[in-house]
């Protein structure tokens, strides 16, 4: 009888990991469509709605500081299950209305959102040993889908349900079930991975680059989950069309987000792949901003891929270089906690960028500035070497 169990678990797990993924993104797109709706029932200025966008992504960097010692604590297993709660917890209490409610929630949600994107790299490694980029893609690939699901249907719910608090809580209902459905993986940790303890991780130029990396690339992403609706909608369209705009480009996410780590995984360098996905976010976000409405949707799904396949190598760049489980742990937990709380400095700046010129062009330079940083990060990042280990070279 046992035998069918264990060969069934991958495939359980693989399902239980890609219901959490699911989770980790609606609660950082369902504020952007809704932020001017929002902005005219309480009041919330621009730098309010700035710093909206913008605590929530410090959170997830700062809750990423924690992965190693719940670890350590509850193990990986357990460490997802109080992650996912936490997250159900956070989106459920943005449901009570007003601005405290709404801001706590979003601060508490994110801190559930770091903490499982710092424990799932390492049981995919953990678990997919050989089948690392396609198990990372897969996963991307729903968290993305979950962020198209928050952009496209915020607006929608809120129409359904009268008010904007009600629909930004009804997304604690899949993250319950994503709880209840992880609930039979959360074991006790091995006593090994328990007692485990190694080098850190600061002084080590690799790491550094690494987080570079992906703290650049994902500011660039929370730029356009927070602001691209406004961008949009100053430009013209309705709420609802600026909201199926930043749907399309969460959509637009899934097939770079599942192609790219299965590539890249293969590849003996990835600096290519960074190089061309970062130019092409650039020509997408000047086509947004400046270029024609007529073209808003093709434009926004092609930033959507851009975005999706750099979030994507990301994740494939920390598990390639780390050289075992519990060193992916600890590169995620470096790259995201660091990398994250630079993130959240892109929204922000981008907002004040256009609350100080009256215009989208300073905020846009910004955007080309991140990914010109991402670009350079990128070129030793994407070299085949691990963490742990000096470069001949001094690089």
């Amino acid at each position: 009888m046992s035998r069918p169990v264990s060969a069934a678990r991958p495939l359980l797990l693989g399902a239980g990991i890609l219901l959490v993924a699911f989770n980790m993104r609606p609660a950082l797109t369902t504020v952007g469509p809704l932020i001017e709706t929002i902005q005219a029932a309480t009041g919330l200025g621009t730098r309010g709605a700035a710093l909206l966008n913008t605590l929530p992504v410090l959170c997830i960097g700062l809750a990423c500081v924690l992965g190693p010692l719940v670890i350590r604590r509850l193990g990986a297993d357990r460490g997802v299950l109080l992650a996912v709660a936490i997250v159900t917890l956070g989106s459920g209490l943005r449901g009570f209305g007003g601005l405290g409610p709404l801001f706590a929630g979003a601060c508490l949600a994110a801190l559930g959102i770091g903490l499982s994107g710092v424990l799932l790299p390492g049981l995919v490694k953990r678990e997919f040993p050989t089948q690392v980029g396609r198990v990372t893609g897969l996963y991307t690939m729903v968290l993305c889908l979950g962020a198209a699901a928050g952009a496209g249907f915020s607006v929608p719910l809120t129409q359904a349900a009268g008010n904007w608090s009600t629909a930004l809580g009804l997304w604690s209902v899949p993250a319950l079930v994503a709880t209840l459905a992880w609930l039979p993986f959360a074991r006790a940790p091995d006593p090994a991975e328990r007692a485990v303890r190694r080098r850190p991780l600061w002084r080590d130029r690799l790491a550094w680059q690494v987080t570079g990396f992906m703290g650049l690339q994902s500011s660039l992403a929370y730029i356009m989950f927070g602001w691209l609706p406004v961008v949009l909608h100053d430009r013209g369209l309705s709420a609802m069309e600026a909201g199926y705009v930043a749907s399309l480009m969460s959509i637009g996410q899934a097939p770079f987000a599942l192609v790219v780590p299965s590539l890249a995984a293969r590849a003996k360098d990835q600096r290519l792949f960074a190089m061309v996905l970062l130019g092409l976010a650039v020509v997408t976000i000047l086509g947004l901003v400046f270029g024609p409405l007529g073209l808003a949707l093709p434009f926004g799904m092609l930033l959507g891929g851009a975005l999706g396949g750099l979030f994507g190598l990301g994740l494939t760049l920390i598990v390639l270089r780390a050289r075992d489980t519990a060193g992916a742990a600890d590169l995620a937990a470096m790259s995201q906690s660091v990398g994250y709380t630079l993130a959240s400095l892109g929204p922000l700046g981008f907002g004040l960028a256009h609350d100080l010129t009256g215009g989208w062009g300073a905020s846009v330079t910004l955007f080309c500035l991140i990914a010109g940083g991402a670009l350079i990060c990128s070129f030793w990042a994407g070299q085949n070497r691990t963490v742990g280990v000096p470069d001949p070279r001094g690089a």
